[in-house]
């Protein structure tokens, strides 16, 4: 058998591998909601309008808003050549799971939270808190901005894996400097030249942006509407009921959710195709480009660090509160009894650990062996089947899951939860590896060989080396990305296992402000902790004398 033979062997395995369960997954899924009388049912229930008139809001503002922000950021960071300082806070932002940043957001806008305490008694008169639905308001709002503040970082990160390769980076340069040399500023010049290229290049971390956006439970649990909420809360409450008519109900509804996912991508596609296509033919030359108007982006930069930094001290104060009555703007007291109970739950926070140590590292290992070995025309065209998990709804895919399990027996069991979070983060996991490991420059293996070494001496000594700030980054994302998933934990766990995330959820439906905040400041710390650890072994390696 010939080498090519054989590594075309090893990627059939490997798509194998990952492509049949979620494949079996994907369609275990669709068939749970595809019973003609849960569709009936479906049709026939009188919320069933407003929850999807609500989703529809919710999902589409939040993604244009999260959209907007992202490229005034990245156009302001590569004007100005000031990407480092843009990209400096990120990690902490991408650590910062939905729910935690939702629980965080609750504390700050509530009737009784910090916002309104800064303010109270002596500017709005106030002596308790008011009936005001400041968080799971009927409008959406809440949900709206902790979607944006949590998809800004994740679609600036994306950017920068692409505007970090040198390749591209060095083609681009050159390209908007001859722009400017052609009259145009050097703003316009980003959004006529870089901006239409780099959208081709984001187009699925927009559609998995999308996606969540439209079909998010844990965070529209915490801040979202509820009465009626969500689509996606709708199908979840359903598929909480022991009835199977119910359950079906449920699952009927996460089939209409992922034809909403499917008509909306193919929407905003069509969109982007057709103002690529009007700047081609040069119709978008005249006047502003919209998406770069508006709040300049080192005002938003800070905004935004303001805004995590607001959420971060909430949770940070809330955990070790004790006694605060409204409108004091501190507690009272303080306390670490939260803190001692979250200590003496540490099985959670263990379940926590290893779930996504083992996802993360499980799906690095497999991304790698996958850009490695398989063709790129392989890699092309298996990319929608690798990405299932981004853009199907998650109450539609633990349906899946689900199913799944129970056919292999593996419901309440840790090796089917491993499995259900490995399939989350895989998804993430290659797509912030892929830009670096396909740009790899071709000529480091070139001379590797002309040397005499072989290929698996350059893998170890010089591609993997050079490309660990990206492994490092990568495998992080994987961490955070297991340490936030809510439903598969709660459905495969089978109340067999709790996590540091179903913990925090559940806790914030009730009135316990300490412990809550405890347990989403412990959802924090993991993921930041990982992210630092990363960062320290894709630091630049220095050489003795080098710096003489």
């Amino acid at each position: 058998m010939s080498v090519r033979q054989l590594r075309g062997f090893a990627a059939a395995a490997l798509l194998a591998l990952v492509a049949l369960p979620m494949v079996w997954t994907a369609l275990a899924a669709l068939h749970s909601g595809s019973q003609p009388e849960a569709w009936r049912a479906l049709a026939e229930t009188p919320a069933l309008w407003q929850a999807l008139a609500l989703t529809l809001w919710t999902g589409l503002i939040a993604t244009l808003l999260a959209w907007w922000g992202a490229a005034a950021l990245l156009a302001r960071g590569f004007v100005r050549r000031g990407l480092a300082r843009l990209l400096r806070g990120l990690p902490v932002m991408l650590a910062t799971p939905h729910a935690a940043l939702a629980i965080g957001l609750l504390f700050l806008l509530s009737p009784s939270g910090w916002l309104l305490r800064v303010f109270s008694p002596w500017l709005t008169g106030f002596d308790q808190p008011p009936p005001w639905p400041t968080t799971q308001d009927p409008w959406g709002l809440g949900l709206i901005l902790a979607l944006v503040a949590k998809e800004i970082p994740f679609l600036l990160w994306t950017a920068a894996t692409q505007l970090q390769r040198d390749d591209v980076r060095q083609r681009w340069r050159a390209e908007h400097a001859l722009a400017q040399t052609l009259g145009y500023s050097p703003q316009r010049a980003f959004w006529l030249v870089l901006w239409p290229q780099l959208a081709v290049r984001l187009r699925w971390p927009l559609l998995a942006v999308l996606a969540y956006g439209l079909t998010v439970v844990d965070m529209a649990l915490v801040i979202g509407p509820a009465a009626p909420p969500t689509l996606a809360v709708l199908a979840w409450q359903w598929l909480q009921d022991v009835d199977p008519t119910t359950y079906a109900q449920g699952a009927a509804a996460g089939v209409w959710l992922a034809l909403l996912v499917l008509v909306c991508s193919a929407a905003w596609l069509g969109a982007q195709r057709a103002w690529r296509h009007a700047l081609a033919q040069g119709r978008g030359r005249r006047g502003r480009i919209a998406a770069g108007a508006g709040l300049p982006a080192p005002a938003g930069l800070w905004l935004l660090t303001g805004f995590y930094a607001a959420v971060l001290l909430a949770l940070a104060v809330g955990s070790v509160s004790g006694v605060w009555a409204f409108p004091e703007v501190w507690p009272q007291s303080w306390t670490l009894a939260a803190w001692t109970q979250v200590a003496h739950s540490s099985q959670t926070a263990w379940t926590t650990l290893w779930l996504a140590g083992g996802s993360s590292a499980i799906a690095l290992l497999w991304s790698v062996a996958w850009l490695e070995i398989a063709p790129r025309r392989w890699d092309q065209a298996v990319r929608p089947v690798l990405y299932l998990p981004l853009v199907l709804p998650a109450v539609l895919w633990v349906v899946g899951l689900y199913r799944v399990g129970l056919q292999l027996q593996l419901e309440g069991q840790a090796s089917g939860l491993l499995l259900a979070h490995t399939l989350m983060v895989l998804p993430y996991v290659l797509l912030a590896l892929s830009p670096a490991y396909l740009g790899f420059d071709a000529r480091y293996a070139q001379l590797n060989a002309s040397l005499g070494h072989g290929p698996l001496r350059f893998l170890w000594q010089v591609k993997w080396p050079l490309l660990r700030r990206s492994l490092a980054s990568a495998a992080a994302v994987g961490f955070a990305v297991s340490v936030a998933q809510y439903l598969p934990t709660l459905y495969l766990g089978a109340g067999r296992f709790s996590s540091v995330t179903t913990e925090a959820v559940t806790l914030a439906s009730g009135g316990q402000r300490s412990l809550t905040s405890a347990y989403a400041g412990l959802q924090i710390a993991l993921p930041v902790l990982v992210f630092a650890l990363a960062a320290w072994l894709g630091r630049p390696r220095r050489f003795p004398g080098a710096s003489a």
